[in-house]
């Protein structure tokens, strides 16, 4: 086992550079209007962050803590949605699906967080353990949930 120090910001919170505006969904650009009204220097807190800690330069195979991937919240908010909708709390029409999928990996992002992500087999899968933050607190591991994700 092996640890590093980065700095990892949730994935909302990240610069996309690569991406146009017109690119992003009405809920990512409401999104990014009231991250830019809410924290004006946001611009300097990633320099700062990313001058001190550079992405990608750990050396660490495996990760500790942090947030959440992307992916796994991903994969969480499909399940929990569709579970909702099999058990008839609520209906998502075909059109609303990823507007809804958006919401609702947002709220998720805040409740989970990583207890480890680390590598299996080969360098397109990776494992991860995720847990809700008051879950943790309480000490309820059993309650962690386990994802692989498969990146190529």
């Amino acid at each position: 086992m092996s640890a590093t120090l980065l700095a990892e910001l949730p994935h909302w919170f990240a610069t996309h550079e690569d991406e146009d505006e017109d690119d992003l969904s009405p809920f990512q650009q409401q999104l990014a209007r009231d991250l830019e009204r809410d924290m004006p220097h946001l611009d300097e807190l990633r320099a700062l962050a990313y001058d001190l800690w550079p992405p990608d330069e750990g050396l660490a195979s495996a990760y500790l803590g942090g947030y959440a991937d992307d992916a796994v919240i991903t994969s969480i908010a499909e399940q929990t949605l569709a579970g909702r909708e099999k058990a008839g709390e609520i209906v998502i029409p075909v059109a609303k699906w990823y507007s809804q999928l958006e919401k609702e990996k947002h709220q998720l992002t805040s409740e989970w967080m990583s207890l480890a992500r680390f590598p299996v087999g080969d360098e397109f899968y990776h494992g991860n353990f995720v847990i809700r933050h008051d879950d943790l607190a309480a000490g309820r591991l059993d309650r962690a949930y386990s994802v692989v994700e498969f990146s190529e």
